[in-house]
């Protein structure tokens, strides 16, 4: 459904340092650099990156994408791949000046193998790793 996702934030080196961290832990990379943007996705992909994080600024040129922060109720999940990935997330992204919003762990009101992490990234966007692993004892 969707096909690319930006977010706007305050620092984008601070921010970039948290990004770097927690989506290696889920597999991806950063993809491109410039002054006002930080690009992410797969290792390899081409095209429009799926996810990138843009400095904020006043004026948004025209055609331009929005970088102002998103409102109260944002929520954003990555997908993966396993339940150490998920771990990985969360502990990166706390290492590099995010905030615990609940650590790993399964989720059962959203089913029985919904294994997630949640954080907030240095510009209060609230984020979520999440896997859907069912590991058997």
């Amino acid at each position: 459904m969707l096909d690319h996702l930006s977010l706007g934030v305050a620092d984008l080196e601070r921010a970039a340092a948290l990004y770097d961290a927690a989506l290696a832990a889920l597999g991806h990379v950063r993809l491109a650099t410039s002054p006002r943007a930080v690009c992410y996705g797969p290792p390899g992909f081409t095209g429009e990156a799926p996810f990138a994080i843009l400095l904020r600024t006043r004026d948004t040129p025209p055609g331009g994408a929005d970088r102002s922060a998103p409102g109260e109720g944002f929520h954003l999940a990555f997908r993966a791949s396993s339940r150490a990935g998920v771990d990985a997330f969360h502990a990166a992204a706390l290492a590099h000046g995010g905030s615990d919003e609940g650590p790993p762990g399964i989720r059962a009101h959203y089913g029985p193998h919904y294994y997630a992490a949640f954080v907030r990234d240095v510009d209060g966007h609230r984020l979520e790793a999440v896997c859907h692993e069912s590991v058997t004892p």
